[in-house]
């Protein structure tokens, strides 16, 4: 990249950020950050800083869950988009990638632009990037080659998904990245609905494993939204929902979750149709398994005699 190129590029983004632009633009604001806040030069040339392996073990460490429910949606991903010369990248919430998918070929090539495990890609030592950006901005976006706010960065294109945990928490990002010129804006907007679905996946691992012994309920889909997911109880309290869950029922995200009656969340929607159809069963099959003896069943099932007792009569069923 010779200087003229890196001028240019600084000059450009110095002079949006001079314009004022970043109060109607997303961009404008992302290199506004990067210069004014974090006080990078968009024409600087150090590379990204890496962690030492001691330090990328302990940041691995502290995202157990996340890394582990997180496997099998990077390896479907990474089969859709790898021959495609994309790598594929599993941030934690500090921007640093602890986990990645790449074909062996293009490994060098990677390494040497840092889209490697154990490199800072937070805004604040990258500027504006995919994976810094969206853990800023918190949504899916596309950070394509001249969007970065470092000229060194500009033959990157990176599509990043954030990742919310059980809690409905940020929790990393999931990013497609590419060094290749002919990416084309339709390529980039299927690797935008893959990452999307990837990054659903994940969350919808991570909620199951962390209310394991709840049932699982999907709720209705929102406008813009997938459907999400709820946990509910013996006591058919309803003890986490995923963030697309909270979105769609019109409850604040960010705050923490409070144990709710399923029936005063869903009232008399399908869900909760769903709810005691689900729930139903369940006390037929313990019912069932105990050879109709109440106390067995509800010692298995992990609740009073008197709960017990009570569904039973809610839902019309007698033991035998």
């Amino acid at each position: 990249m010779n200087g003229q190129t890196l001028q240019h590029h600084a000059a450009r983004v110095e002079a949006a950020i001079a314009s004022g632009q970043a109060a109607r633009s997303a961009l404008v604001a992302s290199w506004c950050r990067s210069s004014r806040l974090h006080h990078l030069d968009p024409s600087g040339r150090r590379m990204p800083t890496r962690l030492t392996e001691a330090e990328l073990f302990y940041a691995r460490e502290r995202i157990a869950p996340l890394l582990a429910a997180a496997q099998g949606a990077m390896d479907r991903l990474y089969q859709a988009v790898g021959a495609a010369g994309c790598c594929v990248l599993l941030a934690d919430g500090e921007g640093i990638p602890v986990d990645r998918r790449g074909t062996p070929a293009d490994d060098a090539t990677f390494q040497s632009w840092g889209l490697w495990t154990g490199a800072l890609w937070s805004e604040e030592h990258e500027g504006t990037n995919g994976i810094g950006t969206c853990l800023v901005e918190q949504r899916p976006l596309t950070i394509d080659r001249d969007q970065h706010f470092f000229t060194r960065n500009t033959l990157l294109s990176c599509t990043a998904v954030p990742i919310y945990d059980h809690e409905a928490a940020l929790a990393g990002v999931l990013d497609v990245s590419s060094c290749r010129a002919d990416r084309t804006d339709a390529f980039s907007n299927l690797i935008a609905l893959a990452a999307g679905e990837a990054a659903r996946r994940i969350e919808a691992d991570l909620f199951r494993r962390a209310f394991a012994n709840a049932r699982i309920v999907l709720t209705p889909s929102a406008e813009g939204q997938g459907g999400g997911l709820v946990a509910v109880d013996a006591d058919d309290l309803v003890i986490g929902a995923t963030r697309s869950a909270r979105v769609g029922l019109g409850i604040v995200p960010g705050r923490p979750w409070q144990p709710v009656p399923a029936a005063d969340l869903f009232g008399d929607d399908t869900a909760c149709d769903h709810l005691a159809g689900g729930q139903r069963a369940v006390l037929q099959r313990a019912l069932l398994r105990a050879g109709g003896n109440v106390s067995a069943a509800a010692k298995a099932l992990g609740v009073s005699r008197a709960t017990l007792h009570r569904k039973l009569k809610r839902f019309e069923l007698r033991a035998h």
